[in-house]
């Protein structure tokens, strides 16, 4: 009979001509996956000393057969009489070769047969991290080989059980006079897919052909089904999933989970902290830049600008988008450094006449400004844009509104809301403005007229008109208002400003243009890691 698994008779003798045997088992390498596997060989007195060669040449040929290397298949011998002797461990070569000069180099001990404490040997030490086993929690399989020729001298059948239940496989080989029964208390379940019975060692070589089947199993993963969200690992007629780096493994063991890198609390981040797959990073809240630190924030102007804010009240506004307007001047105030000695703000509602809401001086902090924004009523009525523009000019800009004396060149900076026509002339006081100084942007929303925008803004009206046609969609212009209320070029608080022609200011100008240039390569530097992360994060998903 052709060598079986042994069901369903508990074993089967392998029959076959010896000129069949010679080492032809091997054939193609088989992708066994991660796998701890360490031959345990009888080498007592009763295994003759050519019979010890078959065993040798069959150890050879199995190996050949095999995915071998640190993170595929590791290989560990030992041999057993009366004694343990590891012929080497599994984190000792990586190499085939260097393999099989170590197993042709082996001497038989040839005492008694103490299978007991060779697989007690195999449990404690064998499959040990130190040895060369990986450690538990990456789920390598680890597999034990036992073949021996006689029955045990010791107890076998606990000892077995307890390498089983630490997770260890074993495959019972027995040649000739082999006990069944000692065979079948080592064994793993089922007994027919891991107890071997051959009539001598020189048929052992088809034993090799049906255990590197088994070693190989079937590629569950690639068959489908597996559930895996990211990764499936193949281990011989079993799986299990993995993460992609990032993301650790659920409580089902197949899907993923993002890690939360800032929950751990050390990122040292100054406002927010966003996890990415390479770890934390640090993010400022709106209106502020990241200093090259990586942690900590730079409101944006950190300086000297009054700024006041003209807001159309009128009836076509309706009320529900006189709320959208208001949480739109919060957005403005975000990326603002409010302070008495950085950004003042100041509020002004205009309809068929005009309110100020709050003058320059009032509040000190932009949640204060945030807050009285909030508490803004809607006025209703008609649309006296002209009116508005002449208040600002002539009160809102005034230092007993609190706008700081034109002696210190503090910048003044107005932004007009509107939704539509004006019911007045605007001409001559949105040049008015312009002549006293004041830097003019014009936002239009719905039915607002570009002609009388352009009008409103400074020069050019590239930079200073922006126009959404939506009430709901408004939030756009933000970045494009950021950009020019709040340059980077900003003056700084604390600065003496000075005539521009005198060469002590044309020094400053220079130095503050130089630093510009340095934080803009910074920033440029920051962007070019961060899509290199994302580069490598595409790649790791390949």
């Amino acid at each position: 009979m052709r060598g079986l698994l042994c069901s369903p008779l508990p074993m089967v003798l392998l029959l076959l001509r010896p000129w069949e045997t010679r080492l032809q088992f091997a054939g193609p390498r088989c992708s066994t996956g991660p796998l701890d596997l360490v031959f345990v060989i009888d080498s007592s007195r009763s295994v003759r000393p050519f019979e010890f060669e078959t065993m040798r040449q069959f150890l050879v040929g199995l190996l050949r057969g095999l995915d071998v290397g640190p993170n595929a298949t590791r290989v560990g011998v030992i041999q057993y009489s009366s004694q343990v002797q590891s012929v080497f461990p599994l984190g000792a070569f990586s190499r085939r070769e260097d393999m099989e000069s170590a197993i042709r180099a082996l001497v038989p001990l040839a005492q008694g047969t103490m299978t007991g404490l060779a697989i007690q040997y195999a449990m404690n030490v064998a499959f040990s991290v130190a040895e060369g086993a990986r450690p538990p929690e990456e789920r390598v399989p680890r597999v034990a080989v036992i073949v021996t020729d006689g029955r045990p001298q010791d107890r076998v059948a606990e000892v077995a059980a307890q390498a089983r239940a630490r997770g260890i496989e074993i495959y019972a080989v027995g040649v000739q006079r082999a006990d069944v029964g000692s065979l079948r208390a080592m064994a793993s379940p089922p007994l027919d897919e891991h107890v071997f019975l051959v009539e001598s060692f020189d048929l052992i070589q088809e034993f090799g052909r049906q255990l590197q089947g088994q070693l190989c199993g079937r590629d569950l993963c690639a068959e489908g089904g597996h559930g895996c969200q990211h990764q499936c690992i193949s281990t011989r007629s079993t799986f299990h999933c993995a993460c992609n780096p990032g993301y650790q493994l659920a409580a089902d063991n197949k899907s993923c989970l993002a890690i939360d890198h800032c929950s751990f609390g050390n990122h040292s981040c100054q406002h927010e902290c966003v996890s990415t797959f390479g770890g934390p990073r640090c993010r400022c809240r709106e209106g502020h830049n990241l200093l090259p630190d990586g942690r900590s924030c730079q409101g944006c102007r950190e300086g000297h600008v009054d700024l006041v804010l003209l807001i159309d009240g009128s009836k076509s506004v309706r009320p529900q988008n006189f709320e959208l307007v208001k949480r739109f001047v919060n957005q403005i105030v975000d990326f603002l450094d409010v302070s008495p000695e950085g950004t003042r703000v100041g509020l002004v509602q205009f309809s068929s006449r005009v309110r100020t809401e709050f003058p320059l001086g009032r509040y000190g902090t932009a949640a204060e400004v945030k807050q009285a924004v909030m508490a803004v009523e809607y006025m209703e009525r008609g649309t006296m844009t002209g009116l508005a523009l002449r208040h600002m000019v002539e009160h809102s800009f005034s230092e007993a509104q609190g706008a700081r004396p034109r002696a210190l060149n503090v910048p003044r900076v107005g932004l007009v809301f509107t939704d539509g026509r004006s019911q007045d002339d605007i001409s001559v006081w949105a040049a008015r403005a312009k002549e006293e100084g004041i830097v003019m942007y014009a936002v239009g929303v719905g039915k607002a007229v570009e002609e009388e925008l352009r009008q409103i803004a400074s020069e050019p009206a590239e930079l200073h008109v922006s126009y959404s046609p939506h009430f709901s969609t408004m939030t756009h212009l933000l970045e494009n208002l950021k950009g020019s209320i709040c340059p980077e070029e900003g003056i700084s608080a604390g600065t003496e400003l000075r005539s521009p022609c005198e060469c002590e200011s044309l020094v400053e100008f220079q130095g503050r243009t130089l630093g510009t240039l340095e934080s803009l390569t910074q920033k440029l530097v920051q962007l070019t890691a961060r899509l290199e992360d994302l580069e490598n994060l595409l790649a790791t998903q390949k």
